[in-house]
């Protein structure tokens, strides 16, 4: 008998392969999709043997603002998720924060699920994929904006821009999942690494309470290193949710009550562990006076220092006074920049590229990659978890932040919360080799991770999770350039 995925894999190559045929009369698609088809780097491969990896397994994409860093993480054959590689982002735009509505050039925060028919082998950016914006929560919040992607030609305008040589790798990388069977890779798009040390930076942030809540799905994944199950129930994020014992089989509905569900006994164990310490160390850094961020008014978006130091403009370039940087700003540029590309100005006193570059070479204070044996020591006892939302604190500029309040008693759980771009035409290319923030000012939000609830009680409606897919976008067209 047959495995569904490997039927899942027969039908995926099925598809490409009618898509293949179908294109073979037009010359312009046959130029396009020899982008779409270049095979995953040498270098890549040798990388994934050495950790254990395949080629076809599945993977998963996470995203960081503020660090301006992107990673691929895929399964190894144990099962568990492990980093592959950290992409600097080449370009983002906005502030810190979900997106809100259509032109507000917000990039968006949150889970979103990729389909094959979500990916784009003829891109005006060399290649993308759509992120699935709005997906299931959005919507229940009422936020509007379309088009939203990761995609070459570092440029942006609500979405996560690369260099086409990046690009390359990621597309190729989801390609190759997609051929081993796996039927939609997830995407974790967060305001910054979900540390101690950043929720102490941006504890005055109205956006605190939504970023909470997308914590406890990054705790999961770090915990597990498996792709949490996102569902939507009462317009908040619900993560890895199982019936309770004798209880109905779950169903979500985005705006309608929760049904009654727990967390793995074990996995939940795991959370309350890391809760513990986080938020030690939360309390901690701000009895010490841990500063606030600086203000953004006035800086739309970011770019790693990779890039931007070294551009010529290098000295009038905004980069985060983070020290988190996976990827040094010293190291090799990834890729090539185009002419047209517009870097985030920094306003009179704020950090830029030619002064925060030594502060890049230092190893993130989290390191995702290393294995948390404290953690997974306590997988055999049991507990149960929750969640709670208020509504979300839209982006908007702000004067400076106010100094760091001093250490508060950890709070109660509470919990809140682009349009397409136009290609600029036939751009001048400059090799990267060449030399050359904020949120409404608002009353601090108590500095609290979430507090694992008991189980909430049921409604049933129907069940949604994850993103939805590219608008009119069916499988065969959206692969109907592949050679």
């Amino acid at each position: 008998m047959i495995s569904r995925p490997v039927i899942r894999a027969l039908m995926v190559s099925a598809a490409l392969a009618t898509s293949v045929l179908l294109a073979g009369c037009n010359g312009d698609t046959l130029s396009r999709s020899a982008k779409a088809n270049k095979p995953i780097p040498e270098k890549l491969l040798s990388d994934m043997e050495a950790k254990n990896m395949d080629k076809g397994s599945p993977m998963l994409v996470r995203l960081f603002k503020q660090e301006a860093e992107l990673e691929v993480w895929k399964q190894d054959r144990s099962g568990r998720f492990a980093l592959l590689k950290t992409y600097p982002i080449c370009r983002w735009s906005g502030d810190l924060g979900p997106k809100i509505r259509e032109g507000d050039r917000q990039a968006p925060e949150g889970f979103y699920s990729i389909t094959p028919a979500q990916m784009n082998p003829a891109s005006a950016y060399y290649l993308s994929f759509n992120m699935g914006y709005p997906n299931a929560y959005d919507r229940a919040w009422g936020r509007t904006g379309s088009q939203l992607m990761v995609h070459g030609d570092c440029s942006s305008r609500g979405c996560y821009a690369m260099t086409d040589e990046q690009i390359s790798e990621i597309y190729s990388l989801g390609r190759e999942s997609f051929f081993g069977g796996q039927t939609a890779f997830q995407v974790q798009a967060y305001p910054f690494r979900m540390t101690p040390q950043n929720m102490a930076r941006h504890r005055d942030n109205p956006n605190m309470a939504f970023w909470r809540m997308l914590k406890e799905g990054n705790d999961i994944f770090e915990v597990t290193r498996t792709e949490p199950k996102v569902d939507v129930c009462e317009k908040k994020y619900v993560f890895d949710a199982e019936p309770v014992p004798g209880g109905r089989p779950l169903s979500f509905s985005p705006t309608g009550k929760c049904p009654a569900y727990q967390l793995n006994p074990a996995v939940a164990e795991a959370l309350q562990e890391k809760d513990r310490t986080d938020r030690s160390k939360l309390a901690e850094l701000i009895s010490r006076g841990a500063p606030v961020a600086k203000s953004r008014a006035g800086i739309d978006g970011g770019m790693h220092p990779v890039f931007a130091t070294k551009l010529p403009d290098a000295q009038s370039i905004a980069v985060s006074d983070v020290n988190d940087y996976a990827v040094s700003a010293n190291a090799p540029a990834p890729g090539t920049i185009p002419s047209h590309v517009n870097p985030p100005k920094a306003p009179e006193g704020f950090v830029t590229a030619s002064t925060s570059s030594s502060d890049s070479d230092t190893t993130p204070e989290s390191d995702t990659t290393a294995p948390k044996t404290n953690i997974f020591s306590t997988l055999a006892r049991k507990v149960g978890i929750g969640r709670d939302e208020p509504q979300p604190a839209p982006v908007r500029a702000a004067p400076t932040p106010k100094p760091a309040p001093k250490a508060k008693a950890v709070a109660k759980n509470t919990t809140v919360t682009s349009t397409p771009e136009s290609k600029p035409t036939a751009p001048r290319i400059i090799p990267l080799s060449r030399t050359a923030q904020a949120g409404a000012a608002a009353k601090p939000d108590a500095p609290a991770f979430p507090t694992p609830p008991a189980a909430i009680a049921p409604a049933s409606q129907q069940t949604i999770a994850g993103a939805q897919p590219a608008p009119s976008a069916s499988f065969n067209s959206r692969w109907s350039s592949f050679q």
